[in-house]
C-alpha cells in the first residue's frame, strides 16, 4: 500500500508493527472478553473479580503478607488495603501482626472465607473452563506458553524461564 492509496487515518507503519498491533488487540479482546465471564461469574455473589483474586490467592497459597497479596494480585498498595478492608468487613478475611515486622500484616482467609472459597472456586474454574473453550486443551496449553513467554520478553525477562507454574 503506497501513501496515496492509504486511509488518512491509517498509520504509516510496516508489516512487522501492524502485525505486532494486530495481535496486541486481539490479545486485548479475548483477555476482556474473558474478563467479562469471570466478573460476571464472581458477581453472582457480591463480590468484584479483585476480591475474589485475594481470596483465591489466600485459598491456594496460605497467609500472605499484604505486599506479597499486592505483587500478586497486581494492585496498588493503596488497592490491597481496600480490597482486605472489603473482605475483612465480610468476615471472610482478618488481618494478622507479622512478629518479624511490626509494620507488616498478614491478609488470612477466616473459616467463613475459606469455606466460601471451597464452594465457589469450582463453579469459578468451570466458568473460566467455559470462557476459554473455544480453543482445545492442546491449544490452551500452547497459548499459555507462548503468552508466557510473550510476557517474559516484554517485561525484559529470559524467555528460557519460562517454564513453570502459569499462576505465578
Amino acid at each position: 500500500m503506497t501513501a496515496s492509496t492509504r486511509s488518512p487515518s491509517e498509520p504509516d507503519v510496516g508489516l512487522p508493527e501492524r502485525d505486532a498491533l494486530k495481535l496486541w488487540i486481539v490479545l486485548s479482546r479475548a483477555h476482556a472478553a474473558i474478563g467479562d465471564r469471570a466478573t460476571a461469574q464472581i458477581a453472582a455473589y457480591g463480590m468484584t473479580l479483585a476480591e475474589f483474586g485475594v481470596l483465591e490467592a489466600l485459598f491456594h497459597k496460605g497467609p500472605m503478607l499484604l505486599g506479597e497479596v499486592q505483587r500478586k494480585l497486581l494492585v496498588s498498595s493503596g488497592g490491597v488495603t481496600y480490597l482486605v478492608d472489603r473482605l475483612e468487613r465480610r468476615g471472610l478475611v482478618r488481618r494478622d501482626q507479622c512478629l518479624e515486622d511490626r509494620r507488616a500484616r498478614y491478609a488470612v482467609l477466616t473459616d467463613e472465607g475459606t469455606a466460601f472459597v471451597a464452594r465457589v472456586f469450582p463453579e469459578h474454574a468451570a466458568a473460566i473452563l467455559d470462557a476459554v473453550s473455544g480453543l482445545t486443551a492442546e491449544e490452551q496449553l500452547a497459548a499459555t506458553a507462548l503468552l508466557r513467554k510473550l510476557g517474559l520478553a516484554a517485561a525484559g525477562a529470559d524467555v528460557s524461564a519460562a517454564r513453570g507454574d502459569a499462576t505465578d
